[in-house]
């Protein structure tokens, strides 16, 4: 067994090293209303007389109708009728499919893991056959493997004991793919309830394929809990049984990760989607003047604040701001430069703001758009100068600026204004002082950002604010 937090950190480490991937059961689809299997094959036993209630080996099911029926037509029809349904994505594919996943793998027949990556604006590669494995779709984002196949082919879809006894002859190469993946890629198990009758397989699998070569995985649990079970005994009986397999788990190298109930994984897949967002800062300002801010003064703050944010391997997200956007990039550049840190992509993301409205949509619309799309995928936002030239010329706030910092704080980002720089980082840093307890991290910085002209001082003291709060998952 694993703690939640500990989870948190290991697994967001593999989604940084990019060698994160995801295992999904039949559990993540039937919080969507899809069928479970006893609930698939209870026709089917019904059909040949059992009762699906008293059945645990559900593949011999499965079987035992294939044989009495000479064929399996009624089971690829109910794998039909029951996987086509008109089934809506629940929070956990949603939340999935947001993060840097490139390897999925399933035994569920449906494709509402398909459908949430497309929802997510993502390219996917799905593997049904081994004739799939054998090419590739250029530029994909995703892989998704059915290693029991697909609702669309009902008639080679594992289902009986004769699929699985011949599962090494017939998908031999989802075998060693799954090998490979075992071997160099950090899994998450979710939607398993380990009684899931493709279990057995799987788990025998994995532990033939590993060998000596393990590599950590998790698995998702429910804890056992009293209120579940009308007696005592009953409670005790199954909460001995989930420590026994949670034990039993650890021979093949899967740590347990106990939640309370379902919707708790919810909130831990949502801390670690905006973990792996905490090493990318937001620099949000504009600056038709620095007002009383010597020009010099405000340019070194800016490009060194970038230059010692790419050495301390963060990476910046920025538009091209006037007066603000361009001194960023050539501090950011500067270091990636010095340092050889190699691809700039890897540090620096540029978001000009379209300038020329086309399309039917209006400007302002694309904008908003824009700005909810580049926040959502920062952890930390900066906030300094921030203002433009009204209509009569005189210099105001920007209320662009502001409005990013509005989006920064629906979206729980870690927010740093400069308030000396004024306008409307000062009116930003204005209402954060009014309402601290919200931003506690800022407390004992508080004089620097809304006194401070010195670069240094300044510098500083968001180094150390963004150090503390990403020490803990980031190092």
């Amino acid at each position: 067994m694993i703690t939640q937090k500990e989870f948190k950190k290991k697994y967001l480490k593999a989604l940084l090293d990019n060698n994160a991937a995801l295992f999904a059961g039949a559990g993540l689809s039937v919080e969507s209303g899809m069928v479970n299997w006893k609930e698939l094959l209870k026709e089917i036993a019904e059909d040949i007389g059992l009762d699906i209630k008293k059945e645990t080996d559900l593949v011999a099911v499965a079987q035992y109708h294939k044989n009495e029926r000479i064929g399996r037509a009624t089971i690829n029809q109910e794998i039909i009728e029951h996987f086509t349904e008109d089934i809506k994505l629940n929070n956990k594919h949603l939340l999935l499919t947001r993060l840097p996943i490139k390897w999925y793998w399933t035994t569920n027949y449906d494709q509402l893991i398909e459908e949430a990556l497309i929802n997510a604006n993502k390219k996917i590669d799905v593997k049904i056959t081994q004739e799939n494995l054998a090419t590739n779709k250029p530029k994909t984002d995703v892989i998704v493997y059915k290693m029991h196949g697909d609702v669309n082919h009902p008639s080679s879809a594992v289902v009986t004991k004769d699929d699985y006894e011949s599962y090494n002859l017939k998908r031999q190469l989802f075998t060693t793919t799954l090998q490979g993946d075992l071997i160099s890629k950090t899994f998450l198990f979710i939607g398993f309830s380990f009684e899931d009758p493709n279990l057995e397989y799987i788990l025998s699998r994995i532990r033939i394929l590993l060998g000596e070569n393990t590599r950590e995985h998790f698995a998702f649990f429910k804890r056992v809990n009293r209120k579940d079970f009308d007696k005592l005994q009953d409670f005790k009986y199954a909460q001995v049984k989930q420590e026994l397999r949670i034990k039993d788990l650890k021979r093949y190298s899967i740590f347990s990760v106990l939640v309370d109930s379902y919707d708790e994984i919810d909130e831990i897949l949502a801390d670690i989607e905006k973990l792996y967002y905490l090493n990318k800062v937001f620099i949000s300002g504009s600056a038709e003047s620095y007002e009383d801010w010597d020009y010099k003064n405000a340019i070194e703050l800016m490009h060194k604040l970038s230059e010692q944010l790419i050495k301390s391997e963060f990476k910046i997200v920025t538009g091209f701001g006037l007066g603000v956007g361009s001194i960023v990039i050539n501090g950011a550049l500067s270091e990636i430069y010095k340092s050889k840190f190699g691809n700039s992509a890897d540090y620096l993301e540029l978001k000009p703001f379209p300038q020329i409205s086309s399309g039917g949509i209006k400007l302002s619309e694309l904008w908003e758009s824009y700005r909810q799309e580049m926040i959502s995928k920062c952890g930390i936002a900066i906030f300094l100068f921030g203002n433009k030239k009204g209509e009569d010329e005189k210099i105001i706030d920007a209320n662009g600026v502001y409005r990013e910092y509005e989006i920064a704080k629906d979206k729980d980002l870690i927010i740093i204004p400069i308030g000396s720089t004024g306008f409307a980082a000062q009116k930003i840093f204005d209402e954060i002082k009014r309402d601290i307890k919200k931003y506690p991290y800022l407390k004992k910085y508080l004089k620097v950002l809304q006194n401070s002209k010195n670069t240094k001082e300044i510098i500083g003291s968001i180094v150390q604010i963004i150090t503390s709060e990403t020490k803990e998952y980031l190092n």
